[in-house]
């Protein structure tokens, strides 16, 4: 299943590294302000997302793959 996210908070958002290691497979990169980031989840999932604000560290998103 393909998870797409798109930036529109005009802030630099970073993917928390449990994204990876719980599944998702896609670029690690922080995501810039007007910019989509697409995640591949493993089969039968489906994404639970999470954001934090860091406020002048920016936003972290999680991006967990729950099984149906």
């Amino acid at each position: 299943m393909k998870f797409v996210y798109f930036n529109d908070t005009k802030r630099v958002v970073h993917i928390h590294p449990a994204t990876f290691t719980h599944g998702c497979i896609g670029s690690a990169e922080q995501i810039q302000p007007l910019e989509e980031r697409e995640l591949e989840l493993p089969e039968g999932s489906y994404p639970w997302v999470k954001m934090w604000d860091y406020g002048a560290s920016g936003l972290t998103i999680l991006v967990w793959p729950k099984k149906e």
